[in-house]
C-alpha cells in the first residue's frame, strides 16, 4: 500500500497535544484559524499522496547518476519539485518579508511530516533548504539577505550544510577546510566535503553551499570556525569554483544525492562570511537545530508509514487460527488477530505517537519563543531538541525493524517496501550529529540551563498531565497514571544525579548514562503526550463524541504506559549506576 497522510490525527495532536491555537494567535496572523490551518494539513497531505509518495520506489530503484560533474535526479523528481515550489510549499513558516507565508512552525512540522512519511529521499532537499534559510536571516549581512533569501525561500534555489571533512567525521575541530580574504569583502575557500545531501542536483540552477572553514591564524579547535556562503553560481552568472567529485552508493535513500565536494580546484571557490569571523560554529548550530528537528520528524514520519504498512498487511494476510477465533469461520485468521502482532503493532503504533507529540512540542516552543514567553520558551525547545531527534529516530530504526517482522519473509523481500523503509530509515540515527551525540549534548549543555530550572519546569509540566489522568478516573485508562508517575519520578531523579554529578566536576558519571538518560527522558515526555491526547479525547466522550478514534487514543496511551514506559526503572538504575561501567568496559574491549 501506498502512504496515506494521517491528517485526522495529526490535526488532533497539534491541537490537544501541543497547543496549535496558541501558535497561530502568536504567528502574527490573527485572522488564521484552525479551519485554515486543517485546509493547509489537507493540501499538504494531498501533495504527499499524490506527487511524492508515488515517487517513492521509483527513487529507490533508480538512484541518482553522476556524469561528468553532473547529478541527475530520478525519473518524476524535477517535475514534483517543480510542483512543490510552485505551491509556495518551500516557505511555509519562512518570514513574509522575504516571500514566505509566516506560519507557524508547528503547522510547519505536521506538513514536513506528511512529506517525508511519503518520500523521505525527496524531501530532505527542502530540509536543508530550510535550515539555510534560517541561518542566513539570523546571522546573515543585509547584503547576503538581499542576494539570496528570497530565492531560497522561494525554492528557486536550495541550500545545503558543509561540515563534515574525510578526516573529522563529528570533531569539528579538526576541520581543515581554509579561507583566505580577497580584500573585497570576500573570501577565496579551499578543502573537501563529504557527505553533504543535494550537494548537486538538477532541480534548480544555482545551489548555496554553507561551509564551515579556518580563517589564517584562527585559534585552535571549534573556536577558530568560520561560516561562509558559498553559492554554485556566482552573482554574474559564472560557476564557482567547485564541484561534486563523488556521490556516495547507499544502504537506504538511494534517491537522495549524497555528495562529497570539492572546494578551490582552480585556486578557490568565492565566498562570503555569515555572522563573525571565528564564530562559525554559533551561526551553524542554527542550521543545525532547524535540522535536528526535521530528522525527528523524519523519524516520525518514516515510523508512520512503516506501520501503515505493517497494519495493511496484517489485515490481509491469513495464518494459522488465533486463539479464540470462532469455529465455523473457515480458514486461517488474519494475523492481525494472533496477540503477538497485536503487541508489535501496538508497539510501532504507540511509539510513533509518542514521538511525534515530542518533536510538535519542540516546534511549538520555538513558536512560543517568538512572543511573550521569550527566552524560556527557546530554552525549552533547546532542551527538547535533542529529545526529538534522537528518540524519535531511535523509534523509526525500531518500527521499521517490527515492519519487517510484521511481514514475516515477504518483509525481507523488496516487493513489499518494507525493507525499503527500515534501509531508509538506518540514517537517521546517524546523520545530523549521532544519537550518542544528542545524548551528550542533552545532559551536558541541556539539562544545567538556568541553574536546571528549564528541565525541571518540563517535568512538572509532566507530573501535571499525570495528575490529569488520575483525575479522569475514567476505567478505560487502567494503570496509565501509575505507570506515568513512576516514570517521570524515575526521570527526575535521575536529572537530579546527572546535575549533581556536573555541578561536582564529575561529568563521566552524567555523560555515561546520556543515551539511557534520553531514552528515559523520551519515554516519560511521549508518554504524556499520549496521555494529554487520551484526556481530551476522553473529554470529547463525556461530550458525547461518537468518533472511535477518541477510544483508539485512550488505549494507545494505556498500551504505552503499561508496557514501553514501565522500562524507566531500568533505565533509571543504569543512569545511577554512572560511569561505574567505564573501567571494566576498558578491560573487556582490550582483550
Amino acid at each position: 500500500m501506498s502512504y496515506r497522510a494521517p491528517v485526522a490525527e495529526l490535526a488532533f495532536t497539534l491541537r490537544h497535544v501541543a497547543g496549535l491555537e496558541a501558535a497561530l494567535a502568536g504567528s502574527g496572523q490573527g485572522d488564521l484559524t484552525l479551519e485554515d490551518a486543517r485546509a493547509v494539513l489537507e493540501e499538504a497531505g494531498r501533495l504527499a499522496g499524490s506527487v511524492l509518495a508515488p515517487l517513492n520506489r521509483v527513487g529507490d530503484r533508480h538512484g541518482t547518476l553522476l556524469a561528468d560533474g553532473v547529478v541527475t535526479t530520478p525519473p518524476g523528481w524535477r517535475e514534483a519539485y517543480r510542483t512543490f515550489v510552485e505551491g509556495g510549499w518551500n516557505g511555509l513558516s519562512a518570514p513574509e518579508s522575504h516571500g514566505g507565508q509566516g506560519l507557524p512552525h508547528l503547522l510547519n512540522a505536521a506538513c514536513t511530516e506528511m512529506w517525508n512519511g511519503a518520500n523521505l529521499a525527496f524531501s530532505l532537499c527542502p530540509l536543508l533548504t530550510a535550515g539555510g534559510i534560517e541561518a542566513v536571516e539570523k546571522h546573515g549581512s543585509d547584503a547576503l539577505k538581499a542576494g539570496y533569501l528570497e530565492k531560497l525561500v522561494s525554492g528557486e534555489w536550495t541550500a545545503t550544510m558543509n561540515l563534515t571533512e574525510p578526516q573529522a567525521g563529528s570533531d569539528l575541530a579538526l576541520l581543515r577546510t581554509r579561507a583566505e580574504p580577497n580584500g573585497d569583502g570576500s573570501y577565496r575557500i579551499t578543502g573537501a566535503k563529504i557527505y553533504i545531501t543535494y550537494g548537486e542536483h538538477d532541480l534548480t540552477e544555482n545551489i548555496v553551499h554553507l561551509v564551515l572553514a579556518r580563517l589564517k591564524d584562527a585559534p585552535a579547535g571549534t573556536r577558530g570556525i568560520s561560516l561562509f556562503l558559498v553559492p554554485k553560481v556566482l552573482p554574474d552568472g559564472s560557476r564557482n569554483d567547485l564541484r561534486c567529485s563523488g556521490i556516495e552508493h547507499k544502504l537506504g535513500i538511494h534517491a537522495s544525492p549524497t555528495c562529497s565536494m570539492a572546494f578551490g580546484d582552480g585556486g578557490g571557490a568565492t565566498g562570503w562570511l555569515i555572522g563573525e569571523e571565528n564564530r562559525g560554529l554559533a551561526c551553524m548550530f542554527t542550521m543545525m537545530n532547524s535540522a535536528r528537528l526535521g530528522v525527528g520528524l523524519q523519524g516520525v514520519a518514516v515510523a508512520e508509514a512503516a506501520t501503515q504498512k505493517a497494519l495493511a498487511y496484517a489485515q490481509e494476510r491469513r495464518q494459522g487460527r488465533a486463539p479464540g477465533a470462532g469455529e465455523g469461520e473457515g480458514g486461517a485468521s488474519p494475523i492481525i488477530e494472533h496477540a503477538d502482532v497485536q503487541r508489535m503493532l501496538l508497539t510501532m503504533k504507540a511509539g510513533t505517537a509518542a514521538a511525534r507529540g515530542i518533536c510538535y512540542l519542540t516546534a511549538a516552543a520555538l513558536d512560543a519563543a517568538r512572543g511573550p514567553e521569550g527566552q524560556a520558551a527557546y530554552d525549552r525547545a533547546s532542551l527538547l531538541t535533542p529529545v526529538a531527534k534522537a528518540f524519535s529516530t531511535d523509534i523509526a530504526n525500531e518500527v521499521t525493524s517490527l515492519g519487517v517482522q510484521v511481514h514475516g519473509g515477504m518483509g525481507f523481500v523488496e516487493e513489499t517496501g518494507a525493507a525499503q523503509l527500515m534501509r531508509d530509515a538506518r540514517i537517521l540515527a546517524i546523520y545530523e550529529g549521532t544519537n550518542g551525540i544528542q545524548g551528550l549534548d542533552l545532559v551536558g549543555r541541556k539539562l544545567p540551563l538556568n541553574g536546571g530550572a528549564t528541565v525541571r519546569a518540563q517535568i512538572a509540566s509532566m507530573r501535571e498531565v499525570a495528575e490529569g489522568v488520575l483525575r479522569d478516573n475514567s476505567p478505560a485508562f487502567g494503570h496509565t497514571a501509575a505507570r506515568l508517575r513512576a516514570a517521570i519520578e524515575s526521570l527526575d531523579r535521575a536529572t537530579s544525579f546527572a546535575l549533581r554529578a556536573l555541578a561536582s566536576n564529575r561529568p563521566e558519571e552524567a555523560l555515561a548514562g546520556a543515551t539511557p538518560y534520553l531514552r528515559l527522558f523520551g519515554l516519560a515526555q511521549g508518554g504524556t503526550c499520549l496521555a494529554k491526547a487520551a484526556l481530551a479525547a476522553s473529554a470529547a466522550i463525556r461530550d458525547g463524541e461518537t468518533d472511535p478514534a477518541h477510544a483508539a487514543r485512550i488505549a494507545l496511551a494505556r498500551f504505552f504506559a503499561e508496557n514501553l514506559a514501565t522500562a524507566a526503572g531500568g533505565l533509571e538504575q543504569t543512569i545511577l549506576d554512572g560511569g561505574g561501567f567505564v573501567h571494566e568496559a576498558r578491560i573487556a574491549l582490550a582483550s
